[in-house]
C-alpha cells in the first residue's frame, strides 16, 4: 500500500500514513461538529502506521477519547480512543490523491439543522460509536 502524506494548515505538523487505511467515515455528532466547525471526516490506521513530525497537542474530549491538533494553527488532525491501537486522521489534511472515499455516516441523528444528511451514503444505526 502506498504512503499518504498529510499536514496541518501551517505545516508545523507533518505526518505519513503507511499500511492499510479505512475508507472515510463522516461523523455528525455534536463534538465533531463543534471541533471541526461542521462534520468530521476520518480515515483510520494502526498507531504503528502513523509517523508524525512536529508536536501534536491533545485535548481529552471524553473519558474514552482524545483529539489531536496543531497548537500553532489550530488544525484538527487526529481522534483516538484511549484504549485502542488505532488512530483516526481527518481526511481533509491528507495530500491527494488519497484513493479514499466516504463509505459511512455515524450519529446522523445528531446532524445540524442547516444541512441534509446524504442519503446516498450508508448510515450506522443510533447507538453505534467510534470514528
Amino acid at each position: 500500500m502506498s504512503e499518504i502524506k498529510g499536514q496541518c494548515l501551517c505545516g508545523a505538523i507533518r505526518f505519513r500514513l503507511t499500511g492499510e487505511r479505512r475508507n472515510v467515515v463522516v461523523c455528525h455528532c455534536g463534538q465533531c461538529r463543534r471541533w471541526h466547525g461542521h462534520v468530521g471526516a476520518y480515515t483510520r490506521v494502526a498507531q504503528s502506521d502513523l509517523k508524525v513530525e512536529g508536536e501534536v497537542a491533545w485535548f481529552r474530549s471524553s473519558e474514552r477519547a482524545r483529539r489531536g491538533f496543531c497548537r500553532d494553527c489550530g488544525s484538527s488532525l487526529f481522534w483516538e480512543r484511549t484504549d485502542s491501537d488505532q488512530v483516526s486522521i481527518t481526511a481533509g489534511t491528507l495530500e491527494e490523491p488519497t484513493g479514499l472515499r466516504i463509505v459511512l455516516q455515524i450519529f446522523a441523528e445528531d446532524a445540524g439543522d442547516y444541512y441534509e444528511v446524504d442519503d446516498r451514503i450508508s448510515v450506522r444505526p443510533p447507538g453505534a460509536t467510534g470514528t
